[in-house]
């Protein structure tokens, strides 16, 4: 009987907890995408779910040349990995201006920009970029009813975009509007909230342009969102978890077809009763800000958590009987983005085995800049 997608034929040369990655599911993702958007040059996927430069050379060797990212860090990886397109949404802020400013002129090969939702951020961004003798490019990020960050996409949002096109060391590059508020299951109920919160974007961009200000780019929504936003010839999509998904988004978006692309891996550490086994899947080594099932276990998908704790995670199953300690368990993570970032590392599957490892270069805060 041949093994499980997700099982490793090599699996006791793997320490536990592991995080498992598999690139021919990687790349088939990445060609759904695509396919889904209409599109190269119609995506934007973000970056903070991988984390790993070879994620970028994957998007990039299939023809993607624009990304999103959250943090510098993310921006540098990305760069480094030879992105040509890099949006920092993110409003840049204290410190983290220069850190943008130096990314610009250490990496003269990759257009960067940023997002800006604050007229004072706005001017302190242009003053770093005229005293570095440079341009900095920045979007708008408009608050369409996540009430996270960003501007009301009204007279306001209107006046901070011509602010830009008027700014010295700036470039006016569009309009951001990321929608993650909006994952209804239902899907008719999803598109009718997504079609009411982008006619916002689009009646400020009329605006703008009814006035002879030039918006040459709308970067819009995340996952849940990402069919309708596709069906706009005129809008950037950045979806993020689509390259990996994971347990949540395979429950909640059934109408979206895309492949798990990552495991955890986890053993068995004790049998503390009838039923009972606890495994080394702790906080630091799955996303623990949801309520359980914070992970599907493949083998034992009935299994149930009695507590979490930061290196442990006791389960109640009625497969505990043929699990022994150091039994080896597959996990589907509930939250896969801020999962990667408990892990240093990714263990590679390839043909069943696991076959090198890729560093999680951004996790770290900070690289070299």
């Amino acid at each position: 009987m041949p093994l499980p997608w997700y099982a490793i034929q090599n699996a006791d040369e793997v320490p536990s907890p592991a995080l498992l990655v598999y690139p021919d599911r990687v790349e088939e993702n990445i060609r759904r995408m695509i396919v889904l958007a209409g599109g190269v040059d119609r995506l934007r996927p973000h970056m903070k779910t991988s984390k790993i430069s070879e994620v970028v050379r994957m998007h990039l060797d299939q023809g993607i040349t624009r990304y999103k990212v959250a943090t510098i860090a993310e921006a540098e990886m990305a760069a480094s990995a030879g992105a040509p397109d890099v949006l920092l949404a993110y409003q840049p802020v204290g410190p983290n201006i220069g850190r943008l400013i130096r990314l610009i002129s250490t990496f003269p090969g990759t257009a960067f920009s940023a997002l800006v939702d604050d007229e004072m951020n706005a001017r302190l961004l242009s003053k770093a970029a005229v005293e570095a003798d440079g341009v900095v490019h920045l979007f708008v990020d408009l608050d369409i009813g996540m009430h996270r960050s960003g501007i009301d996409a009204g007279p306001a949002a209107g006046a901070l975009y011509r602010l830009l096109s008027e700014l010295p060391g700036v470039h006016a590059a569009g309009l951001h509007a990321y929608d993650g508020h909006i994952h209804n299951v239902d899907l008719a109920v999803r598109k009718k909230r997504c079609e009411e919160g982008f006619a916002l974007v689009r009646r400020l961009r009329d605006h703008l342009m009814a006035q002879g200000v030039m918006v040459p780019t709308v970067v819009a929504g995340g996952t849940p969102t990402f069919p309708f936003h596709a069906a706009r010839p005129d809008v950037e999509c950045s979806p993020g978890t689509t390259v990996f998904w994971d347990l949540n988004y395979s429950t909640n978006l059934p109408d979206l077809d895309f492949l798990p692309a990552v495991m955890l891996l986890t053993r068995v550490i004790s049998k503390p009763g009838p039923n009972r086994i606890c495994v080394d899947l702790g906080h630091k080594a799955v996303a623990s800000e949801n309520p359980h099932p914070r992970a599907l276990f493949m083998d034992a998908p009935d299994a149930e958590a009695l507590g979490h704790s930061e290196e442990h995670l006791p389960l109640e199953t009625e497969h505990a009987a043929r699990l022994a300690v150091g039994s080896t368990l597959y996990a589907m993570p509930w939250h896969v983005c801020p999962t990667v970032a408990l892990h240093s590392e990714a263990v590679v599957i390839r043909d069943g085995r696991a076959a090198e490892r890729w560093k999680v270069v951004a996790r770290a805060r900070t690289i070299t800049i």
